[in-house]
């Protein structure tokens, strides 16, 4: 990447949503865009800190669920896909407020997170959105042992994200937003990219 498409010209979007579960690459792909476009990236999970210091469990019980119950994460991967599905669900308001807001004020932004959901697509709308899924689970593991060496294999984490990961894609693909795989990584950001900037643009539009 050279110094001039270090810092490319204002996108024609104002939210880039990069959606999908953990350990699908995220992270890595929402930084090289934000280099790439020269704007900020907004976690899903900081949103999530910030509710989490404002109320209390009894009033939002589905965002407070997995301080409430430090074990649960450790049930079937079903039962623990489902909760993950229920906290998507109640941050969704949450969600779109921000996505409206940067809309509104025309500040550009990435937001990237395990539980922003995908949702109906609008042609010419000011919101892109693109959803990382693998569906191999060694692969998962894998990834989580390089990111997180010192936890050891985390194969039950793995089969959780990948089982989250097809709902997530599957959703995605009802609302005409476009899935995308990982690997090959050297090609994922261009991939990206060129999904939300080619001629066959899938938008997803903020609901309020």
């Amino acid at each position: 990447m050279n110094g001039k498409d270090e810092a490319r010209a204002r996108p024609d979007w104002r939210v880039l949503i990069v959606g999908g579960a953990s350990g699908m690459g995220k992270t890595s792909v929402g930084r090289a865009l934000a280099r790439r476009y020269d704007i900020p990236v907004v976690e899903v999970d900081d949103i999530v800190e910030a509710l989490l210091a404002i109320t209390l469990p009894e009033q939002l019980p589905e965002i407070h669920f997995w301080r409430t119950h430090p074990d649960a994460a450790h049930q079937r991967p079903e039962s623990v896909v489902e909760r993950q599905i229920a906290v998507a669900e109640k941050l969704a308001p949450a969600i779109r407020a921000v996505v409206a807001n940067h809309v509104d004020t025309d500040t550009p932004v990435i937001l990237e997170g395990d539980y922003v959901l995908p949702g109906p697509t609008t042609p010419g709308g000011p919101v892109r959105a693109v959803f990382l899924h693998e569906d191999d689970e060694g692969q998962v593991a894998a990834n989580y042992l390089c990111r997180e060496p010192e936890a050891g294999p985390q194969r039950h984490r793995a089969r959780v994200s990948v089982l989250y990961g097809r709902w997530l894609a599957a959703q995605a693909r009802t609302a005409d937003v476009p899935v995308l795989a990982p690997h090959p990584w050297e090609s994922l950001t261009d991939r990206v990219v060129a999904t939300i900037e080619g001629t066959d643009r899938r938008q997803l539009s903020p609901r309020r």
